[in-house]
C-alpha cells in the first residue's frame, strides 16, 4: 500500500525526474502549486480546486509585453499538472480515473499575433541594438545568429564550442523537446562564432559558448533586456511585443516563399508527425537544402550547397552585416 505524498514532497521528486526544459517551464507553476497546497495530499484536489487557483492566477497576472490575458499561464499551470499527476498514476500512487488535471480543460490558443518583419524593420532592429548596448558584439552575433538559423533563443544559449564544424560550417542546434540537429550557418558568421569564444574564455568544450566581455554566460535576461532597450528606441517594437522569436518567423517565411514548404519544414528544425503522413517521410527537405537556401538569404556561398543548382530568388531586403 503506497502512502499518497504531499505536493511539497512529489513535486520535489518530479522536478529531479523532469529534462531541464521541462523543468523551466514547470517550475513557477509547480511553486504556485506548492504555495496553495503544499501541505495537502495529491489526491485530496479536485477540478474545481484547479479551476480556482487558474483563475486566481490570472487575476494576479503581472502584464508582460507579450500577455495574452492569462491564457498561457493557465495552459502552463493544468500542463505541471497533468505532467506531476502523469507521474503518479505511473507510480500507482492514484488511479488514471482519479486525476482532476485530466478533467480540466486547457484554455483554446489563440492565432499568433507574431509575422515576418520587412527587411527595413530588421535593419533598424540591428542597428539599435547596436548603437546602444554596452556590448554590441554581442548583440549584433545574437540578432545575426538567429535570423540565419531560426534558431529558439534555447539554440544560442546551449551552444558549446564543440557544437562548431568549422569546415563545413555547421552548428548543432539542441533546442526544446531534447531535439538536436546540424543547422548550417554562413563562413562569415563562422568565424565571428569561433572568434567570440576565443576571446572570451570559453574554453570548455562542454561550456557554453556565448558569454559576456568578462566570461560571464550569456543567460536569457540579456535577451530581455536587449528587447526592453530596443522597444525603448522603437515604439513599434514595443507596442507590438516583438522578441526573437519574430526573427525566426521573419527567416521562415522567406525560405518558405522561395525555397518550398517541405526546405522551411527543414530549416525550422520541425520533426514529421504522423499527421504530415508517409509522404512526409520522402518528400522532407534535406540538410544541403537548407544550405542552399541560406546561401541565397545570406549572399554567401556555403560549403555544403556545393553542387546545388542555382536558384533564382527574391533577395530579402535586409542587410544585416552578414
Amino acid at each position: 500500500m503506497h502512502t499518497v505524498p504531499t505536493f511539497d514532497d512529489y513535486i520535489e521528486r518530479v522536478s529531479a525526474a523532469v529534462g531541464d526544459g521541462t523543468a523551466r517551464v514547470y517550475r513557477t507553476y509547480w511553486n504556485r502549486v506548492r504555495d496553495a497546497w503544499g501541505s495537502r495530499t495529491i489526491d485530496s484536489v479536485t477540478a474545481l480546486d484547479i479551476k480556482e487557483l487558474a483563475e486566481r492566477m490570472k487575476a494576479d497576472l503581472v502584464i508582460r509585453r507579450n500577455a495574452r490575458g492569462g491564457r498561457t499561464a493557465v495552459e502552463h499551470l493544468i500542463g505541471a499538472l497533468r505532467c506531476l499527476y502523469q507521474f503518479a498514476i505511473d507510480d500507482g500512487l492514484i488511479d488514471e480515473r482519479a486525476n482532476p488535471s485530466a478533467r480540466v480543460s486547457k484554455p483554446r490558443r489563440l492565432a499568433s499575433t507574431r509575422h515576418a518583419l520587412h527587411g527595413d524593420q530588421l535593419d533598424q532592429i540591428r542597428g539599435v541594438a547596436e548603437d546602444t548596448s554596452n556590448d554590441p558584439d554581442l548583440d549584433t552575433l545574437l540578432i545575426d545568429f538567429h535570423s540565419q538559423t531560426a534558431s529558439r533563443r534555447g539554440g544560442a544559449l546551449a551552444l558549446r564550442p564543440r557544437d562548431l564544424d568549422g569546415e563545413q560550417c555547421m552548428v548543432k542546434l539542441r533546442e526544446k523537446g531534447e531535439t538536436e540537429r546540424w543547422q548550417p550557418v554562413s563562413p562569415s558568421l563562422m568565424r565571428r562564432l569561433i572568434a567570440h569564444g576565443a576571446e572570451r574564455d570559453s574554453l570548455d568544450p562542454e561550456g557554453p559558448l556565448i558569454r559576456y566581455l568578462n566570461g560571464r554566460v550569456v543567460t536569457r535576461r540579456r535577451y530581455d533586456s536587449m528587447w526592453v532597450r530596443i522597444g525603448n528606441h522603437l515604439p513599434w517594437v514595443k507596442a507590438q511585443g516583438i522578441s526573437t522569436h519574430w526573427i525566426r518567423h521573419t527567416t521562415l517565411t522567406w525560405v518558405e516563399r522561395n525555397f518550398g514548404y517541405a526546405v522551411a519544414r527543414a530549416y525550422a528544425g520541425h520533426n514529421e508527425r504522423r499527421s504530415d503522413g508517409t509522404t512526409a517521410t520522402y518528400v522532407k527537405g534535406q540538410v544541403f537544402e537548407v544550405a542552399a537556401a541560406l546561401a541565397a538569404y545570406t549572399g554567401e556561398a556555403h560549403p555544403m550547397a556545393a553542387g546545388q543548382p542555382a536558384q533564382p530568388v527574391a533577395r530579402h531586403p535586409s542587410a544585416l552585416g552578414f
